[in-house]
């Protein structure tokens, strides 16, 4: 049996889709045979954020119609053998699907992967009630803003009414420095809120929109950055790794700490 992760959040704008193009790449390179499923079901961007918009062919709609079989529509991903896209079509409706159609769909895909991640459509209408109608398990994304925090917190509990215990939070787009001086809610602020697990903290980083518009997930750099190593890290605890999250703060260099040093010293 697979693991059914759906990746929502209530607010849109988060870095959702993002987080699950990364999560998606990183779990495959850990060894995961991953499908990822775009249920932006008129509205799809997952396709962008892989690169994989020019190798469409079929969508997911067209599987549900019987004009072609699941194996014509799952995109693999060249670079990385191990991940497969379904796409949704962008010329429709949401409610063109419903949650029973979802539920075919990943009965279809189950057993055949490791793992089936579920990217879901900003908002609580139609399009996320397809998303989590066949999850297991799912992965709340959020900011440190109180808007979002407070409609990660409705999903929250939309994902237990649905019968979802296993959750876990992304915090996305961290600025260190702001929190210092509390012009931005902090971890332990949110965790207080939400009260579910923490499973990553990603940096704010101008190399995601880099990223986004090359269609090269974070994680597949030669050179990480701290962002992509965060999604990376993400990935491994999924996979049931115990790892310490990342230093966040940004190091000083070798001249001003001497600076700072010598400062403090004429101070004391």
């Amino acid at each position: 049996m697979s693991r059914v992760i759906v990746v929502t959040s209530g607010k849109g704008g988060v870095g959702k889709t993002t987080s699950s193009a990364n999560l998606g790449m990183a779990l495959a390179q850990l060894g995961k045979r991953l499908v990822l499923i775009d249920a932006d079901f008129g509205l799809r961007n997952l396709d962008l954020l892989l690169g994989l918009e020019n190798r469409i062919v079929y969508t997911a709609q067209d599987v549900l119609a019987g004009n072609c079989r699941l194996e014509q529509a799952l995109v693999k991903d060249k670079r990385q053998p191990n991940l497969c896209l379904l796409p949704a079509a962008n010329n429709r409706m949401k409610e063109s699907v419903t949650p029973q159609q979802m539920e075919q769909l990943v009965t279809l895909l189950d057993g055949q992967f490791d793992v089936i991640l579920i990217d879901s459509p900003a908002g609580i209408e139609a399009g996320f009630q397809n998303a989590i109608a066949a999850a297991r398990e799912a992965v709340i994304v959020t900011t440190p803003e109180i808007a979002a925090v407070r409609d990660a917190d409705r999903v929250i509990g939309l994902l237990e009414a649905h019968g979802i215990t296993e959750i876990r939070l992304i915090l996305n787009r961290l600025r260190p420095a702001m929190v210092k001086a509390n012009d931005m809610m902090s971890v332990e602020d949110v965790q207080e809120i939400l009260a579910i697990p923490l499973v990553g903290i990603i940096p704010d980083d101008e190399q995601v929109i880099i990223s986004t518009n090359r269609g090269e997930p974070l994680v597949l750099a030669e050179a990480p950055s701290l962002a992509a190593k965060a999604f990376i890290n993400v990935a491994r605890r999924l996979s049931g790794e115990s790892i310490d999250f990342l230093n966040l703060e940004e190091p000083q260099s070798g001249v001003l700490s001497k600076i700072r040093r010598i400062l403090n010293k004429k101070i004391l």
